[in-house]
């Protein structure tokens, strides 16, 4: 019965999240809520939850204080140089265009939220993109890979969930798997110089023309050429390169004016960020610590007055709310599936059901089964529904957690893709794109990079091989 029930809450709870008659917070708290009594938990019921969110709550810490930190680096200007630099040096040049647009997108993806990497990228990269007639489905495709492979950053989402999913800490399944960030990275950089290539041999290395720059564009509104309310770039001139308003929409995306900008403590930010990637890498004090402290020290010295620090918390509230809710939610779903021993049950009628061939390769197996099926189902589904399942199958064959844990993030640049993320339905409206034009180009180069991410984890044996 137990497996029965275990199955049919996961099914019922995808069908409510991919079809959209729930959020996944509705669906995190009231599908196991249900399922549980019908279980039999009874009074019981609450000291499962209770147990989830406990053990869940150094998580919704983390997403708390890394969404606060990396908003107010973009608040107080820390990235505006870097955008300002990649501007200059893109000049008229598409090669240089395009691997701007990824390491921009990369830079900027550190802060986790995919709709702020495409509003700040597309804003200031799509203008020069019109200028130069790059097409824009190649902005599209290198910012969707460059957020995707950056997306397993701990307070990005799936890692989260992954960890949360397996009662896990984000930097023990993070914190190994840095190697695999790396090389997906330098993976996306050369599709990126590839795609560059191929539009420098298309259009030969063009002169700045006289065509317009959108004033709207990146914003999802007309991007054709002699848009009312466009500007005239001035014939036969070149782009100032120390002019925003003639760097390709500079303005448009980060506003120079912003009444945010600390450009005083800009050694101040660079030092603060840079310390705080190391430490973390050096996994000397636990992630949630590391970004209370660092949010405390940029909130004190960037926004001395009682009255900013607020304002500057009210900025990222509906982040902060969304993301900290959902994992509380999560808490549910994940206490009642381990207090009525459902996963243990399911877990067992699984492994008979795997070929004891099979069994010792599940790590391997979940990192590639994560690719289609994050695609075709939500982050939300895949890692609170199916993840625990096959991890607990896992473990009767010797294979830890966390090492599942790393392996079902591997497929995380396909997952991104999916039309059912909204940040890339947003990248693809903002840049004017068909999705399919855009899956036609990305989803070959996004399931490559997945792959060499699931590799370099099993080469290095963060991820086992039988």
């Amino acid at each position: 019965m137990l497996v029965f029930l275990g199955f049919l809450m996961v099914a019922v709870f995808m069908y409510l999240i991919l079809s959209k008659r729930a959020t996944p917070v509705v669906g995190l708290i009231l599908v196991p809520v249900a399922f549980g009594l019908f279980a039999g938990a009874g009074a019981d019921l609450g000291d499962m939850i209770v147990d989830g969110v406990t053990d869940l709550a150094p998580t919704a810490a983390l997403l708390f204080f890394a969404i606060i930190f990396f908003g107010i680096m973009i608040d107080v200007g820390l990235f505006d140089p870097l955008v300002r630099l990649v501007l200059r040096l893109v000049r008229d040049d598409p090669a240089r265009l395009v691997v701007g647009t990824a390491v921009l997108a990369m830079v900027v993806s550190l802060d986790g939220d995919g709709s702020t990497t495409f509003i700040i990228t597309t804003s200031a990269m799509l203008p020069l993109y019109l200028k130069l007639r790059v097409s824009p489905v190649v902005l599209t495709v290198v910012a969707g890979l460059s957020n995707a492979t950056m997306n397993i950053i701990p307070w990005g989402g799936p890692t989260v969930r992954a960890a949360s999913a397996l009662g896990l800490s984000p930097s023990d399944v993070f914190v190994p798997m840095i190697p695999s960030l790396l090389v997906g990275l330098v993976v996306v950089l050369g599709f990126a110089l590839h795609l560059g290539v191929m539009e420098r041999r298309r259009l030969g290395k063009l002169v700045w023309t006289a065509e317009p720059v959108l004033a709207g564009a990146g914003r999802g509104g007309s991007t054709g050429a002699g848009r009312s309310g466009s500007r005239g770039t001035g014939s036969g001139s070149g782009p100032d390169a120390t002019g925003d308003d003639e760097t390709g929409g500079f303005v448009a995306g980060l506003d120079p004016t912003r009444a945010t900008l600390r450009p005083r403590l800009l050694p101040f930010n660079a030092l603060l960020t840079v310390a705080l990637l190391v430490v973390l890498g050096l996994d000397i004090l636990p992630i949630p610590v590391l970004f209370m402290i660092a949010a405390g020290l940029a909130l004190a010295v960037n926004f001395p007055r009682v009255s900013e620090q607020s304002e500057a918390i009210v900025r990222h509230s509906s982040s902060i709310v969304s993301v900290v809710a959902m994992v509380f939610a999560a808490a549910v779903l994940t206490g009642v599936f381990q207090g009525t021993g459902m996963v243990e049950e399911m877990a067992q009628w699984l492994t008979g059901a795997i070929p004891d061939a099979l069994g010792p390769y599940l790590a391997v197996i979940t990192g590639v089964l994560s690719i289609p099926f994050t695609f075709f189902m939500t982050n939300d589904a895949f890692y609170f529904g199916v993840l625990p399942v096959l991890a607990e199958t896992a473990a009767q064959y010797g294979i830890e957690p966390v090492e599942m844990a790393r392996a079902s993030i591997t497929g995380q640049p396909v997952h991104m893709q999916s039309p059912l993320v909204p940040a890339i339905l947003l990248l693809v409206t903002l840049a004017g794109v068909q999705l399919a034009d855009h899956h036609r180009k990305v989803l070959w180069r996004a399931t490559l990079v997945s792959l060499t991410m699931l590799a370099v984890g099993i080469l290095l044996g963060q991820i086992p091989l039988g």
